[in-house]
């Protein structure tokens, strides 16, 4: 599964994702942003699998499972570049900034804010086509949650 999915982002214009495979690379994306300052919370792990589950109406043993591939996916792909193409091209603009919005919730959920956290933050934002007032925003809706 994870050769498949590699290989699919690895081509030079990655296919559109199917829904597991999104499901899957937004939460190697999430995993990647909590692992991006050297200390994976604990705290980061329960954030990651609470956003899937609601996100996508998983039972907390689906989205732990979800969440564990996705560490398995992070750690054995080389690119975030490829994970959020093949993201942007299976999450319609408007749907975005609730990505973002899920991406501050983990990098913020271990109670302090990191500049390796942010500067991978800012890069996604980039990459999904989104602006730094929508990423502002999306930060602020997260620090409500």
């Amino acid at each position: 599964m994870f050769a498949d999915l590699l290989r699919g982002l690895l081509a030079p214009a990655p296919a559109r994702l199917p829904e597991p495979d999104a499901r899957l690379a937004l939460a190697a994306l999430l995993v990647r942003i909590a692992r991006s300052d050297g200390l994976y919370a604990a705290e980061e792990v329960e954030r990651i699998e609470t956003t899937v589950a609601r996100r996508h109406g998983l039972s907390p043993f689906e989205a732990a499972r979800l969440r564990s591939d996705a560490e398995t996916l992070e750690s054995e792909a080389p690119d975030t570049v490829r994970f959020t193409r093949a993201l942007k091209a299976a999450v319609p603009l408007e749907d975005r900034a609730a990505l973002v919005q899920a991406m501050w919730a983990v990098a913020l959920a271990d109670g302090s804010r990191d500049a390796e956290e942010d500067q991978q933050i800012r890069l996604l934002v980039n990459l999904l086509g989104l602006t730094d007032v929508e990423s502002a925003q999306a930060r602020a809706r997260a620090m409500q949650e």
